[in-house]
């Protein structure tokens, strides 16, 4: 893992020092934004969890890696610099890399696209202010999904000052990254621009990272209650991918990249690595017609250009998708206080063209072309929730209707439909006392293969592949005082799964997906906060945080069998058992702050059958800051610390069913990082 400790905010500058100010005041209720409205965490009848400014700043910030992974219930993986993997509740089952079975929204634009894909590693880490995660199978407003749902907040607030930071930071193995942004609020009309560019060589052979990233917003009240906001980016991103090693080469020289064989080529050799050059914007119209009306329509285009050396071929992708996502939000009386609800039904569609053409690998370079294919990817959804609190109770019935078809013109024009399908969800919650609920939760997962998988490495195009479906049924309480002293949020899940998508690879390592039968999934997810020692204006030691999450996944495939194998009874590939990640943040006098971090993650099974795998690990990770005394507006942030403290040998993102066993990708050691950020 490599870190930074950049960001956008300027509210994230001034934490050492907010957080020694005398804070015992009841502080505003927690609110998430997700569910079309401003609901109260407390309250809300779902699992959720929200990654804070607060949260984000204490990590280091090249990578979201640390950030997602104080998460319960999610796991986060970067095989290389650039490579994330990102899966809610083990849905890395399928993912070879990127995002699968997960759906992603930038405010009210999804990143994830209409072929399932969703390029996370675009962002710079940096433009990030905030997260929330909604666990589980959450298509009753977002479409298509069983894993869950998060929603990314990259424009600021709205809000009235005139703003320009900067910073910059260096690291082991050539990291360097570096943002500026600029941000300014004239009456009613908000503008921001962004600007990150980061690099890096990597640990390993075949590592090399270059990022360039650029967004830029608006948001124009245009009449009380009307706003158009436009949000828009470009990223170019190139990294080499080193490959996967067995435990010999790996015991051998960890810093290797994939050898070659008597067959094949070596990663070295071929370049193998994944360029991505995408644009993608869209407009969003939020009108509030009254008291009790809304109306929010956004749309939305993508442009990107994809290309992928790969050991065996060399795959060249241009992408262009377009959509639109509008609702309408009616609500009762505000005044209301007895009875209070609202409604909110709208539609989005997407439709996700892709041209694709594999060619040969001559050592990095196009050779003649092997195969070449269009596909397009079209779903759309109708979705409706009703929202309702009487007294303590809170009840939300919601539904989405999923349609999705893929086409290909290989031989012809083939289209594949999938049966239109219902995605309901009814959770209830209940206020026990004034910091307590207690919530319990049905819904349907379903998530169809996306075009990566009905076209694979492997160049076949695979229209057996069946969608994911299955009933996540859930329990939970939520204790979250308005002091904020302390907190507590624990949820007991059971997702009963059929037609799981599993990754398979050739003898060759190119890759292709099947259908694994039924998989079981039962969980416990925990996370807490405690204020040891509330924030104080004097004494040595000026506020002591302790922030805690765990994860127990008890995942195992129900009937799966594959090539006369039986792996019935088995342990999910690539799902370890336990997680348990905590943070200790201590302030001192001076603006002063030292952060640090453990994750324990135990051993994961590398293939279905169980007979491999990787060893469980300790991971802590530290971080202080100081905040120079300077007066006037300019504050001046100098930042440092280290990862792998422990220097462990483990691989963050495993290779999983890996033909030759090559399933490890081996983490850096003990590394370190340094910087300086500024805001006028």
């Amino acid at each position: 893992m490599k870190f930074s400790l950049l960001t956008t905010l300027p509210l994230l500058f001034a934490l050492p020092l907010a957080a020694q100010q005398d804070t015992l005041r009841r502080l505003p209720e927690v609110e998430v934004k997700s569910y079309l409205s401003k609901e109260s965490l407390l309250r809300i009848p779902t699992a959720v969890s929200v990654l804070s400014p607060r949260q984000l700043s204490l990590q280091q910030g090249a990578s979201l890696v640390p950030a997602f992974n104080h998460v319960a219930g999610v796991r986060m993986e970067e095989r290389s610099p650039g490579s994330y993997r990102l899966s809610i509740r083990g849905s890395l089952l399928r993912s070879p890399f990127g995002v699968r079975n997960v759906k992603v929204y930038m405010d009210e634009l999804p990143l994830t696209d209409a072929g399932g894909n969703t390029y996370l590693n675009l962002l710079d880490p940096s433009v990030l202010s905030s997260a929330e995660v909604l666990k589980g199978p959450d298509g009753s407003l977002f479409g298509a999904n069983s894993g869950g749902v998060v929603r990314l907040d990259v424009l600021p607030p709205p809000g009235d000052s005139t703003c320009l930071q900067a910073s910059v930071q260096g690291g082991s193995y050539g990291l360097f990254h570096a943002a500026a942004g600029y941000r300014q609020q004239l009456g009613n009309y908000g503008f921001q621009l962004f600007q990150g560019y980061q690099q890096s060589d990597g640990y390993r052979q075949n590592t090399a990272m270059r990022r360039s990233y650029t967004q830029l917003g608006q948001r124009w009240e245009y009449k009380p209650g009307y706003t158009l906001k436009m949000l828009g980016f470009y990223a170019d991103l190139g990294y080499r991918t080193p490959g996967g090693l067995t435990l010999a080469q790996l015991d051998k020289d960890p810093r290797a990249a994939r050898p070659a064989t008597a067959t094949l080529p070596g990663a070295v050799a071929q370049k193998a690595g994944i360029y991505n050059r995408t644009v993608q914007g869209g407009l969003v119209h939020e009108a509030q017609f009254s008291p009790r009306w809304q109306h929010v329509v956004a749309v939305f285009g993508e442009n990107t250009h994809f290309e992928n050396p790969f050991i065996t071929n060399y795959e060249s992708r241009d992408e262009n998708t377009a959509g639109f996502r509008t609702y309408l939000s009616w609500m009762n009386k505000p005044s209301a206080t007895l009875f209070q609800w609202k409604w909110q039904a709208g539609m989005e569609w997407q439709r996700t063209v892709s041209d694709i053409i594999n060619y040969g690998n001559n050592r990095g370079a196009r050779d003649t072309i092997q195969v070449a294919d269009k596909l397009t990817a079209g779903q759309y959804f109708y979705f409706t929730r009703f929202h309702t609190q009487l007294h303590r109770w809170t009840l939300e019935a919601a539904a989405s209707m999923n349609y999705y078809h893929c086409t290909y013109n290989r031989n012809g024009n083939t289209k594949v439909a999938f049966t239109p399908q219902l995605m309901p969800r009814v959770s209830l919650s209940y206020l026990i006392n004034d910091q307590l609920t207690g919530r319990v939760s049905v819904s349907r997962g379903y998530s169809p293969p996306a075009t990566a998988e009905v076209r694979a490495s492997d160049n076949i195009i695979n229209t057996a592949l069946r969608p994911e479906t299955g009933w996540n049924y859930e329990a939970g309480l939520r204790l979250l005082p308005l002091s904020r002293r302390y907190s507590l949020d624990v949820t007991g899940f059971h997702y009963r799964m059929k037609d799981a998508i599993v990754r398979k690879l050739r003898d060759n390592g190119a890759e292709f997906f099947v259908n694994a039968g039924g998989v079981n999934q039962t969980g416990v997810e925990a996370e807490g906060m405690l204020q040891i020692l509330q924030p104080r204006t004097r004494g040595f030691i000026r506020g002591l945080e302790w922030r805690s999450s765990y994860t127990w996944s008890d995942f195992y495939f129900r009937d799966y069998v594959s090539s006369g194998k039986d792996f019935s009874g088995n342990r999910v590939t690539g799902v370890p058992r336990s997680v348990v990640v905590s943070g200790m943040t201590v302030y001192f006098p001076k603006a002063v702050y030292v952060y640090v971090a453990h994750n324990f993650t135990s051993s994961i099974p590398l293939n279905d059958a169980n007979s491999a795998y990787a060893r469980g690990y300790h991971l802590m990770q530290c971080k202080a800051a100081w905040q120079l005394p300077i007066s006037g507006k300019c504050k001046i942030s100098v930042q440092a610390g280290a990862d792998n403290l422990l220097n462990q040998s483990y691989s963050l993102g495993n290779d999983l069913n890996a033909v030759g066993e090559r399933y490890y990708n081996p983490a850096p050691g003990r590394t370190y990082f340094g910087g300086i950020q500024m805001v006028l």
